[in-house]
């Protein structure tokens, strides 16, 4: 009876240190540095820019770089107009950018605000943006676009 619980401990153990390493790498290839992690601003609208193009997005835009009123980039996909906000931050991305393509999105007439990020999102800035129908486009989500 002893023995059967010592086997029972170390294979207890072994599962739950498994589980620690496959969260642990899981964690890291999330947040493994991309391409995208060096760019100022401007060349990451640019970069945003060119992944809507190649995925299937029209007449895609860079706004002027002040006073866009919130949107960096303008597209059309499927009859669908689109307000693009792209953040690339070394930290999540708060309601702010959130606020800001609100805004762009009405200014420029478009049916659809879109946050572009390198970064996640704070649950406050997920929240805001479920409650004005802001789409998130996070970090995954860029990288996969590049994948296609």
């Amino acid at each position: 009876m002893f023995r059967d619980n010592i086997i029972y401990a170390v294979i207890g153990a072994a599962v739950v240190l498994l589980a620690v390493l496959i969260l642990y790498l899981i964690k890291r290839h999330k947040m493994r540095p991309l391409p995208m992690d060096e760019m100022e601003g401007h060349d990451f609208e640019y970069y945003c820019a060119d992944l809507l193009k190649d995925n299937g997005f029209l007449e895609v835009e860079v706004t002027k770089g002040s006073g866009d009123f919130g949107a960096d980039i303008l597209a059309e996909k499927d009859g669908v107009t689109y307000a693009f906000q792209c953040k690339c931050y070394d930290k999540p991305i708060g309601v702010k950018a959130i606020q800001e393509i609100y805004a762009g999105r009405d200014y420029y007439g478009r049916m659809v605000g879109v946050v572009m990020t390198n970064q996640y999102f704070t649950q406050p800035a997920v929240e805001l943006a479920t409650k004005l129908n802001i789409m998130l486009w996070d970090r995954g989500y860029v990288d996969n676009m590049e994948k296609k």
